[in-house]
């Protein structure tokens, strides 16, 4: 059975795998860690995986900056994720504590403050809860899931009576 597995398993040629890394860095931003594993589950030798991370740095298909403001400005706006939760998904990704906060600086702070009460809002519209303090406990929870943090939650659930 395993036999088998590697018969059908292609070896990719050193140039191959180049290739197709570069594929795959050009349809979206990867880091570097990411393209690590996915070369790793082509099945490349520890020193060919290097060198072509090295190689697809130097031609500019992995940048780990452009990567980290892509990855974090895609989580806030599309996903609604708040900075705790892209920080820590940028901590998966091995991205250096710098980067992180370069872009999560990035992201706009009356955008961040807006989308939270927007995303408080709907959820507030959809609890069937009328004890207010479960409502409120309720909401919080859903935030704190979302990565947002404590204070700024809990200023909008005061400010706006949710």
């Amino acid at each position: 059975m395993d036999y088998e597995k590697e018969i059908k398993q292609k070896k990719l040629t050193r140039q191959q795998a180049k290739s197709k890394a570069e594929s795959y860095c050009a349809y979206q931003e990867r880091s570097q860690q990411e393209m690590r594993d996915k070369l790793y589950s082509w099945g490349l030798h520890p020193v060919d995986v290097e060198e072509i991370i090295s190689d697809l740095i130097t031609e500019n298909f992995l940048n780990e900056e452009r990567f980290a403001l892509a990855y974090a400005s895609g989580k806030f706006t599309i996903k609604s994720w708040g900075k705790i939760k892209i920080r820590q998904g940028l901590k998966l990704h091995q991205i250096s504590q710098r980067l992180i906060h370069n872009a999560l600086n990035q992201i706009n702070q009356q955008a961040y403050y807006d989308k939270l009460r927007g995303l408080l809002e709907k959820k507030a519209a959809h609890l069937k809860e009328s004890d207010p303090y479960k409502r409120r406990n309720k909401l919080a929870q859903y935030a704190l899931s979302k990565g947002y943090e404590n204070d700024f939650i809990f200023d909008i659930l005061t400010n706006n009576n949710l």
